[in-house]
């Protein structure tokens, strides 16, 4: 059976250039057996005909608000009954603002406002744009009523910038697709722990230790965990994410936080997933104010001390030890390094990336990573990490129970 097969998509597209992807996504929907149909704004009709639309979707595209024939057929109300889901590809700033506002002056905007389906945004525009205060508060807002955001991607754009703000390329979109009715129920009743994100290391008040990551992976895998059944908790180091639904959070900055938020939560529990990146080493002693460059002084030095190695901890214990996941984020030699780790801390399994790839690694929403246990080594095609975190819990509760 196709992966969508039976599922009804209705597929939003509103004003910009990343419109004249959308017919290629309405393409990958049907493939997967979906019954798309489309609603176009008016931004949307000027960048590319409801006809392209029409021919590939087999299904009359949607406009106008208040159009009689339509009404006659199968009116707004009624579309929004008939989705499982909506997706809005791309979405603009200014849908977005009127979804915030709760606004609905349109047939697009009012279907979101009727349907009790699932809405999933893919946002495109003007890298500025995405980063304006606003549509960062209107993303908020929405995010916090549920809605998915599926990207913004980041790239050279068709205004000749480069930064956030393209729309995810639609074999993604359709991935997601996916994902979202895909239900696993690998571990239900479970007791799952994760760590995410980074750690910071107190230099003085006002500078610390840190790295690169952006703990997309560990709250992926923290939701994937969660819909497979599990009941998740989710220790995060400081990272600028909302909580997946469902999933108990400890917050905590330094890596003897995280260390000892992490031996509570894995008395008990079955699965530890070691996805932090914590920092190595930290400062002997923090200063208590901030440190002063003096006159004249071309360098400078910090004595460091190790800090606790937390999935090692974990991975030691004879009482109440659970499945043990560690991750290795290499430049080099990956397969040698993570195949050291494994080995060296007692893990029952490990993950492992290449952080130097481009569009992989931190602060992406792809990426792409070798898996190793005792039975050998898989490697993961790149994915985007959602559909990526569903592979590797999978993978996990076939391996731990």
């Amino acid at each position: 059976m196709s992966s969508l097969a039976d599922k009804r998509i209705l597929l939003g597209i509103s004003g910009g250039i990343a419109a004249y992807k959308s017919a290629d996504l309405v393409r990958r929907l049907k493939e997967r057996g979906a019954d798309v149909r489309v609603v176009m704004s008016a931004g949307a009709r000027e960048f590319v005909q409801p006809l392209t639309y029409q021919a590939l979707s087999g299904n009359p595209v949607h406009t106008d608000l208040l159009d009689p024939s339509a009404e006659a057929a199968m009116g707004h109300i009624e579309l929004a009954k008939w989705a499982n889901l909506i997706l809005i590809a791309p979405a603009s700033a200014q849908v977005m603002a009127k979804l915030a506002c709760g606004m609905a002056d349109d047939l697009l905007t009012t279907l979101c406002l009727a349907s009790e389906a699932p809405l999933a945004l893919a946002p495109a525009m003007n890298q500025a744009m995405w980063r304006h205060g606003a549509t960062a508060a209107n993303a908020r807002t929405l995010k916090g009523r549920g809605v998915l955001f599926w990207g913004p991607g980041a790239g050279s754009q068709a205004c000749g910038d480069v930064g956030p703000g393209r729309m995810l390329e639609p074999e993604l979109l359709a991935e997601q697709t996916e994902a979202l009715f895909t239900y696993s129920s690998a571990l239900q009743g479970r007791k799952v722990v994760i760590t995410a994100g980074p750690t910071r290391e107190a230099i003085d008040p006002v500078r610390f230790l840190s790295n690169h990551s952006s703990g997309k992976m560990g709250f992926a895998l923290a939701a994937a965990a969660q819909s497979a059944g599990a009941n998740v908790t989710l220790i995060a180091g400081p990272v600028n994410l909302d909580t997946p639904p469902q999933v108990e959070r400890i917050n905590v900055i330094s890596a003897q936080d995280m260390y000892e938020a992490a031996e509570r939560a894995a008395d008990h529990c079955d699965i530890f997933i070691s996805a932090a990146a914590v920092a190595d080493f930290r400062p002997v002693q923090a200063a208590e104010q901030k440190i002063k460059k003096k006159n004249g002084q071309d360098d400078a030095a910090i004595a460091l001390i190790k800090n606790p190695d937390i999935v090692a901890a974990i991975a030691a214990r004879t009482e109440l030890r659970p499945f043990t996941v560690g991750f290795a984020a290499e430049t080099e030699q990956l397969q040698a390094h993570a195949q050291n780790k494994l080995q060296r801390k007692n893990l029952d399994m490990i993950i492992a990336n290449d952080v130097s790839l481009p569009d992989s690694g931190f602060n992406s929403d792809h990426n792409a990573v070798l898996v190793i246990d005792s039975d050998g080594c898989e490697r993961l095609a790149p994915a985007l990490k959602t559909n990526l975190a569903r592979q590797l819990i999978d993978l996990i509760a076939s391996k731990a129970l």
